[in-house]
């Protein structure tokens, strides 16, 4: 019986379609969507990657109201969601609020390939994404180690929450454009009870356009993390999101 023949690693075909793959970045505005319906979509991208080796995606989204704690949070840091729901998600970091006004981004990036290995360093670019596009907008923003997320001044404009399994990241960043402040009152978000929340609407004292703070964002997202070719799948009937909930997030009504 002959033994089978791998294909080479090696091979200039494997070689130049692996290129192909890491220099694409596909994106998908999702709109208003639920949290658990997203997160069934990043699933879905997630075993689609490893199965069939995709490029990398970036989803944009928009929650209704509701409160997120990261798997190793802290539920005293939620004081009162009363009618907001609360989700235990299996993202760092501790508690934070989502909702209408508010720039969700799910990057599902293979951190496998040897340009974007390395946690430490996908989280820093992410970072660096969202003070750029702040900047973009007139805005002067930075990092704050030890703490994630972005900040300006005492006031943290984005957080980060990400999850890697099996190398292929998940969950994302938030940013707040136009967002509800109050909302923020009802938590210690981040388990920060020093610090403040702010939005790019409350910092230029009106409201910047949605769509262009996504353009921005997907741009340096791109040269960031050096994709040389971006594509919008949105339209593609393969990559419809689905619609059924999660195994990894629990509601936890407060």
């Amino acid at each position: 019986m002959p033994i089978p023949v791998h294909t080479s690693l090696k091979d200039p075909a494997v070689v130049d379609k692996t290129k192909q793959l890491m220099g694409r970045l596909l994106y998908q505005d999702l709109g208003p969507l639920e949290f658990a319906a997203a997160l069934s979509r990043q699933e879905q991208l997630i075993e689609l990657k490893q199965r069939q080796g995709v490029a990398d995606i970036l989803l944009f989204v928009e929650h209704p109201h509701l409160y997120t704690i990261g798997r190793g949070g802290d539920l005293d840091n939620v004081l009162a969601a009363r009618d907001v729901p609360l989700y235990r998600t299996s993202r760092g970091g501790d508690v934070t609020y989502h909702g209408p006004g508010q720039l969700v981004v799910y990057p599902i990036i293979d951190l496998r390939s040897k340009l974007r290995r390395d946690v430490h360093r996908y989280v820093r670019k992410l970072e660096m994404t969202a003070i750029e596009t702040l900047k973009d907008f007139g805005l002067e923003a930075k990092r704050r180690p030890p703490y994630t997320g972005i900040w300006i001044d005492n006031r943290k404009i984005a957080a980060i929450g990400i999850a890697v399994r099996l190398g292929i990241t998940f969950h994302g960043l938030a940013l707040n454009v136009n967002t509800d402040l109050s909302y923020f009152d009802r938590i210690i978000p981040c388990g920060l009870s020093w610090a403040g929340v702010t939005s790019m609407a409350k910092e230029l004292g009106q409201d910047p356009n949605v769509h262009n703070v996504k353009e921005s964002f997907l741009c340096h997202f791109a040269e960031l993390f050096g994709y040389t070719e971006i594509e919008n799948i949105s339209h593609f009937s393969e990559f419809q999101a689905g619609q059924k909930g999660a195994r990894y997030e629990a509601r936890d009504d407060r």
